[in-house]
């Protein structure tokens, strides 16, 4: 196990005054935003750490992959992962795999110098919720993940061992797993919070943009031009479908409207 880096006073202060530090330690929330955050780039990864501790987030840091493997049991305490794209050994986008193969379905959002519009859609498509350049600074980053945690916390109150029932899908909101037909569908997190948002008002379209913001978060903007969201779920929904035809070919649960968006077929009473 690799432990957190040491904590130091960050060095520049240029812009918050030592008057404006003590207000702000004063309002930090009584439960910060839990953050592990894998970053190569140790001096990058010290600035990032004491900026987002000063923000209010409790931080645990890591140098790669390995690293953060061999902490899993750190992420039942966390709220967030934060990864950059590229590490040592173990890609960001292959670690988010092997996270997602080890039962992690924390929120992941990458924090990465590489801003072209193919590795966002590669990452969003592989389960990310977010995809932040590294150009834009620590205060986007901050915002984004208030969004994201916020986002995660929407939903039922169920119990640990409660289960969502759909006719023959059963959604199991604890560890994030959607089954059709008693079998693991394989979804991502995204995937599931989609399926988990149309199960969950059978019968009525569901806008492009609900879906959209549902995940990621509310106001996310993505995509090309303004409507650029819309490409998007449809890909998601694409995606989602082949999953379901993987384990029944005769699946059409999921049905589209282009004027309204998309829904979860009514449940049709079976003959007497």
């Amino acid at each position: 196990m690799v432990r957190a880096a040491i904590e130091r006073p960050f060095v520049v202060f240029a812009a918050i005054s030592p008057h404006e530090r003590v207000l702000m330690s004063l309002t930090l929330k009584t439960n910060p935003i839990r953050v592990l955050f894998v970053e190569d780039d140790e001096d990058y990864r010290e600035i990032v750490r004491n900026e987002l501790s000063d923000h209010g987030f409790a931080v645990r840091s890591f140098a790669d992959g390995d690293s953060l493997l061999g902490s899993l049991d750190t992420a039942v305490d966390a709220d967030v992962i934060v990864l950059d794209w590229d590490l040592p050994n173990t890609s960001g986008i292959d670690l988010l795999s092997q996270l997602r193969r080890y039962g992690v379905n924390l929120p992941v959002v990458f924090l990465t110098g590489h801003a072209e519009p193919a590795y966002e859609k590669l990452a969003l498509e592989g389960g990310a919720i977010d995809f932040v350049d590294k150009m834009r600074g620590v205060d986007v980053l901050v915002r984004r993940l208030r969004l994201v945690t916020e986002a995660g916390k929407v939903g039922p109150v169920l119990q640990p061992d409660e289960r969502l029932l759909s006719g023959k899908l059963v959604l199991k909101p604890r560890v994030g797993r959607a089954f059709w037909y008693g079998k693991d569908v394989g979804l991502t997190l995204c995937q599931y919070n989609i399926v988990h948002l149309l199960a969950s008002n059978v019968g009525r379209y569901l806008s492009y943009r609900a879906i959209y913001d549902r995940m990621h978060y509310k106001g996310f903007i993505g995509g090309l031009g303004e409507q650029g969201y819309r490409t998007n779920v449809r890909s998601a929904i694409k995606h989602i479908r082949r999953k379901f035809c993987k384990l029944d070919p005769t699946f059409s649960e999921i049905e589209n409207a282009t004027a309204h968006g998309y829904r979860w077929r009514e449940l049709t009473a079976s003959p007497e």
